[in-house]
């Protein structure tokens, strides 16, 4: 799948500045496969996250990202070259989900924050139902993926391990045929339950 020039120029830029800084060490990077269309689903700790999943494989990946980031006329314009489309939390964004299901539509993989914003704290937040909404409406399956800094969160000097779980299909998920609203928060629990259980991993 062909990747922006701006993304690949951009990849290219950050991995070794990132590797300086943050010392990231990679698990389970086999589990993104080469092609095909996947929702990636990680936990959200810092405004560094995308770049961790970019950088840990070549894929380029498109952001649901929130709509005051694009605000700005240029940094929009350099948000949706970088693969991100806004998003307007707190309600049901019907246009967002539609760009997203257009996204795995066309083979790309999709990136979700699964709590739909950033632990202040560390811990993690109740997740939200996009990603299971898209991956029933799609048929797609879903990467959990686990950002887990050396302290609770991400600085500077410090080691980070991203950690990739091996994919979770629709029917593991209970989305196959007819879902709705209690079906999408059972999913969602459990795309968050193995982001937990990767990070109970990389802990020991």
């Amino acid at each position: 799948m062909k990747r922006s020039p701006l993304y690949v120029f951009g990849r290219l830029l950050l991995i070794p500045i990132f590797k300086l800084l943050f010392f990231y060490q990679i698990n389970g990077r086999e589990n993104i496969p080469k092609d095909g269309a996947y929702i990636l689903c990680s936990n959200h700790l810092s405004n560094c996250d995308p770049v961790f999943l970019a950088v840990i494989q070549k894929r380029q990946i498109y952001y649901m990202a929130k709509a005051e980031l694009f605000s700005n006329p240029i940094m929009s314009w350099l948000y949706r070259r970088l693969g991100a489309f806004p998003v307007h939390r707190g309600a049901g964004d019907g246009k967002a989900i539609n760009e997203a299901e257009k996204i795995v539509g066309e083979g790309k993989l999709l990136g979700i924050f699964i709590e739909g914003t950033r632990s202040k704290t560390g811990e993690f937040l109740r997740p939200k139902s996009g990603a299971s909404i898209v991956a029933h409406q799609m048929q797609v399956p879903v990467i959990p993926i686990c950002i887990t800094p050396k302290n609770k969160k991400i600085k500077a000097f410090q080691k980070v391990i991203v950690s990739v779980g091996k994919p979770l299909s629709v029917k593991q998920l209970g989305l196959e045929g007819e879902a709705g609203g209690e079906a999408y928060r059972a999913a969602s629990k459990m795309i968050m339950s193995e982001i937990q259980k990767l990070r109970e991993n990389d802990r020991k």
